[in-house]
């Protein structure tokens, strides 16, 4: 009986440590844009401006139509009264109903100004949308991306120096027990051996928060991992051609150059105060009432047309086109202000990537040096060749080497990505894809 219960336990156990397939998604970096472009909070937010602009569009459109009222009316009266000539003057209850259509028009098409002023403000919500989703994809997927990568890598680098101290110490006792070392060096790899037990620890969260920012940031929930895709390597071009890509696909720049047009079509609206209106009228009305008479008129249709001009209203009309023409330059000046931070933004993303993958370059080699004087440094140590600092020394170039090369590949990258913001092609570099 024991013994049966002893075998249930153990394979209770096993079941336990067996990890269920598929219970983990894996994404790439372009499965988390995706994601967060269908999920993400701050992105549905910044939608909803282009929602009320597609609004505003439909709010112009009503100002170009007519408009219906139709009226109805019952009055009972307390009695029917009649004159001294026995005409009725008050009848016991009158009706009246009515259809009226209305349409107000100024003479310059102010209405079609605006209309076209909605249109343009539905294409700058555009531009925006897209500006604010090019933004969120780098600071808040990408480098959460890529914040990952470095936390899991990290991890890999205080697993593996955890593994070389462990037996390092190991390799240690085995030489204090012959008499070829101290106790002090044994210690000495004791303590070096905790150290690295810490640093993991170190990792181990710091991998576990950057991975819960991520999946905030993107709107996943339940445990993922990630598929980290090489970047392909492309020659630097020369930065003008970053600039120039820059000017004519940035959408905040685009946006800018649309308002600078809906600020030239303010101004022809403001303008459009100063002309007529023409009022167009047709209507249709009938009455009754009990007792009726002879001389009661119980249909009317009729039209009408009315040309208002306001001579005086204080000074608003010029107030109002004042103002208009101050912010068509103040949008002038807007627009050229924005165009030199571009070209400042360019030129330090451009700069930014030739220093990173300058430095990639280097740090590669350093580690490749570090990787073969530690492997040299620690087969001395094993033949009594080289001391123990010695193996300690290289082992903390190796740390230093491998955590600088890791943060130089993923600073690279994400620089990489700066480069495609800078020169708004990030998105447009995603939606090319099937």
């Amino acid at each position: 009986m024991k013994k049966s219960i002893s075998v249930l336990a153990v394979v209770a156990v096993l079941l336990l440590s067996v990890p269920v397939n598929g219970s983990t998604e894996e994404y790439s970096l372009e499965d988390l844009y995706r994601i967060a472009l269908a999920r993400s909070e701050k992105l549905k937010v910044a939608e909803e401006n282009l929602s009320i602009s597609e609004i505003g569009q439909e709010k112009a459109l009503s100002y170009l139509l007519p408009r219906m009222t139709a009226t109805s009316s019952l009055t009972q009266y307390s009695e029917k009264r009649y004159n001294s000539a026995g005409s009725l003057i008050q009848p016991e209850s009158a009706s009246s109903w009515g259809v009226r259509l209305d349409e107000t028009l100024s003479t310059n098409g102010r209405e079609l100004t605006a209309l076209e002023i909605s249109r343009q403000g539905i294409t700058k919500s555009q531009y925006d949308l897209r500006a604010v989703r090019e933004d969120y994809l780098l600071r808040y997927v990408a480098a959460a991306y890529y914040n990952v990568l470095m936390a899991r890598k990290n991890l890999d680098i205080a697993d593996s120096n955890l593994d070389r101290l462990q037996k390092y110490r190991e390799a240690t006792e085995k030489r204090l027990r012959i008499g070829e070392v101290t106790r002090t060096v044994l210690l000495r790899a004791e303590g070096e051996l905790s150290g690295a037990k810490s640093d993991r620890l170190q990792a181990l969260n710091a991998l576990d928060l950057a991975t819960a920012v991520l999946a905030s940031n993107v709107g996943i929930k339940g445990t993922f991992s990630l598929r980290e895709t090489p970047m392909a390597e492309t020659e630097l071009q020369a930065v003008d051609r970053f600039k120039e890509q820059a000017f004519a696909a940035r959408a905040d720049l685009k946006s800018l150059e649309v308002l600078k047009q809906i600020a030239a079509g303010q101004i022809k609206y403001a303008e459009g105060a100063f002309w007529p209106t023409l009022s167009l009228s047709g209507v249709y009305s009938g009455s009754d009432q009990s007792p009726g008479t002879s001389s009661l008129n119980r249909e009317s249709l009729y039209g009408g047309v009315a040309l208002n001009f306001p001579f005086f209203e204080g000074g608003l009309r010029k107030a109002e086109l004042s103002e208009a023409k101050a912010r068509e330059r103040q949008a002038a000046l807007q627009y050229e202000d924005y165009k030199k931070g571009i070209d400042i933004e360019v030129q330090s993303a451009y700069l930014d990537l030739a220093t990173q993958k300058g430095i990639l370059q280097f740090l590669s080699d350093q580690l490749a040096f570090a990787r073969d004087n530690y492997n040299a440094v620690a087969r001395q140590f094993e033949f009594g060749l080289s001391t123990s600092l010695d193996v300690l020394d290289a082992n903390t170039l190796l740390v230093s080497a491998e955590r600088k090369a890791a943060s130089a590949l993923y600073s690279y990258r994400l620089a990489h990505l700066k480069m495609k913001k800078a020169t708004g092609t990030l998105l447009a570099a995603e939606e090319s894809k099937p």
